[in-house]
């Protein structure tokens, strides 16, 4: 089965063998070293030095990586703004209201342009000392204009919580210049392992001022027994070993930038496929990430006719979420995937819209 959502994804052979690593007790030195292999390779992905930032690993998902950064990175006497334009953005409006962070929100509707006038407007207004964004919102597949939003920020004294989570490891993230605090991502995503570990890229700098809101996702707490070796909770081993051997993987096939290359390309090639079919894309390509797109349903077939007939022939497409799941359908081209499976994809889309008409 070849998985077109957005993570969990289809496994290498490599990845998959390397989830039966020995069993190991996370308090030995050879777990100590898995770790710090992993938090050394994750800084390399975007070239960044161990001097100023840290990788911090967690078990869980996506999610929980997001949820430790807001609830650990905003201090207590800061406020944070968040930017909504997708689930995941609303997402992280409602970790601030459960923890009681002082927020704002720029509301803007699923899909919509974050426009850079409004993010100053909204800046003035609010003051916050820290602005939260979604990079790649997968709610639509837009992928989020940081380059312009982050100049905002900047001249505003307002630094990046960013939710990677669906673009590290494939777009471009310049930790550097968009001012960016942490970055929020997990293994399952771009990175091609398993679900089960999470990290958040940090500077070091910005854990200085973390506030303790949480137990068991305080992001200081990790990175202090990370630091030295150590883990404060059981983590989940198999997972880490999956995730090392993704990240050797990507290193083989090239990094980032190869990466990026190989989603585009097959990104491409369902969009070009889809096209010639007649059947529209919600965005334009370039406001979209290589990661995932999404397209209007073709008329007179329904998401469940066309999530079915493609499952019966080996793909497992995705939904839209809220009122889109009436009107659209997301492809993910992340994974172990090749171009002749996104040339099967489009022909499998075709018969089954082929064979509504005829019904």
């Amino acid at each position: 089965m070849i998985l077109l959502n957005p993570g969990p994804v289809t496994l290498s052979a490599g990845v998959r063998a390397a989830l039966g690593g020995p069993d190991l007790c996370h308090r030995e030195p050879e777990f100590a070293d898995l770790q710090d292999d992993i938090r050394t390779r994750l800084l390399q992905v975007y070239d960044l030095p161990v001097s100023d930032w840290a990788s911090v690993l967690l078990t869980g998902s996506g999610t929980a990586a997001v949820e430790a950064m807001v609830s650990s990175l905003v201090p207590s006497d800061g406020k944070l703004l968040v930017i909504e334009n997708g689930v995941y953005g609303t997402r992280m409006r409602r970790i601030a209201e459960i923890y009681n962070i002082a927020h704002a929100s720029l509301t803007l509707a699923w899909g919509e342009r974050i426009d850079p006038h409004a993010l100053a407007q909204t800046l003035d207004e609010t003051k916050p000392s820290h602005v939260a964004v979604v990079h790649h919102e997968t709610t639509t597949g837009r992928l989020n204009d940081l380059a312009s939003l982050a100049k905002v920020c900047k001249r505003h004294g307002a630094q990046l919580l960013l939710d990677g989570v669906s673009s590290f490891g494939a777009e471009v993230i310049d930790f550097e210049a968009w001012n960016i605090a942490a970055c929020a991502a997990t293994a399952n995503k771009c990175l091609h392992a398993t679900p089960g570990a999470a990290f958040v890229i940090t500077r070091r700098s910005a854990l200085a001022q973390a506030h303790t809101r949480s137990l068991y996702l305080d992001l200081a707490a990790y990175c202090r027994a990370q630091d030295a070796r150590g883990t404060p909770f059981t983590p989940s081993v198999q997972s880490f070993y999956a995730l090392a051997a993704a990240l050797t993987e990507l290193a083989d096939a090239g990094g980032r930038k190869a990466r990026y290359a190989q989603y585009a390309q097959l990104a491409d090639i369902v969009a070009q496929g889809l096209t010639n079919l007649g059947i529209e894309a919600v965005l334009p390509a370039d406001q979209s990430s290589v990661v995932l797109r999404s397209y209007r349903l073709p008329p007179g077939v329904s998401y469940d006719t066309l999530h079915d007939g493609l499952k019966a022939q080996g793909f497992v497409i995705y939904a839209g979420q809220g009122e889109l799941a009436k009107t659209i359908f997301r492809i993910s081209t992340m994974g172990d995937i090749q171009a002749k499976d996104m040339h099967r994809l489009v022909a499998a889309v075709g018969e089954i819209w082929t064979q509504s008409k005829s019904v």
